[in-house]
């Protein structure tokens, strides 16, 4: 029964990831849409923008929150005479999850991007209204991101071709050379000093969001992203000025 309910969570799992990086990337494009919009004077529909981003990412929390409950399911459940409530038991851990959680509302560092982007337009290198320099620096150090070079090739995770991520430890590589370095070293341990975890070779993926958060790391550099290839929600916006 234990092994059935992980393979089930694991799919189900699974399926709420693919969501969530799909909410990922649509932030994404909003906040690119946002810095055209910065650049042509359009305050209002920035406003806008901002507003649609602040809701979308409620439902990014929801659904991250649920794909982590999920996967904590098969550790918590306890084999009983009577009929498990599973939809009960996902609540609870969803709300645990939530409690637990530093980012929420306004401060969400998703919102404080989307807003940074916006403010870097016209105001690159200043701190945002209200900020000192430590709140920049405290807020970059958020991101899900724990390493910006490969441990094995020593690239920059940027610029990986193939990049995967442990399951257990975050950490990221080069897929070709940390599934050699899995194979050949006896026990593989993460090759990023301090990290105590055993790499295996099917908990090295490459899940939904990683190489969109490596698309955020790359467009947080010191040029403005250009709003290529946008998913278009000027028809929303424009819906609501009539």
């Amino acid at each position: 029964m234990t092994t059935k309910l992980a393979n089930t969570a694991n799919i189900a799992s699974s399926e709420a990831q693919a969501l969530v990086a799909d909410i990922r990337k649509a932030l994404g494009n909003m906040k690119s849409l946002a810095v055209e919009y910065e650049r042509d004077g359009k305050s209002d529909k920035v406003q806008k923008l901002e507003e649609m981003v602040m809701e979308m990412v409620a439902s990014y929390e929801d659904c991250t929150a649920l794909t982590e409950a999920i996967k904590v399911v098969p550790q918590v459940y306890q084999p009983s005479d009577q009929p498990t409530d599973f939809q009960t038991l996902i609540e609870a851990e969803v709300n645990k999850i939530k409690e637990a959680s530093s980012a929420s509302g306004k401060n969400h560092p998703l919102i404080r991007q989307f807003r940074e982007s916006v403010w870097n337009v016209h105001h690159a290198g200043q701190p945002m209204p209200g900020e000192e320099q430590e709140d920049i620096v405290m807020t970059s150090t958020q991101m899900s991101i724990l390493n910006v070079t490969c441990p094995l090739t020593g690239k920059p995770v940027i610029e990986l071709v193939d990049p995967v991520r442990g399951v257990d430890c975050r950490h990221i590589y080069e897929k070709g050379p940390v599934m050699h370095y899995i194979r050949s070293q006896k026990p593989p341990q993460c090759p990023i000093a301090g990290c105590p975890r055993v790499l295996q070779i099917g908990k090295v993926v490459c899940d939904p969001l990683l190489r969109i958060e490596i698309d955020e790391l790359r467009s947080s550099g010191p040029a403005v992203p250009n709003a290529a290839n946008i998913e278009d929600f000027t028809d929303i916006l424009d819906e609501d000025d009539e």
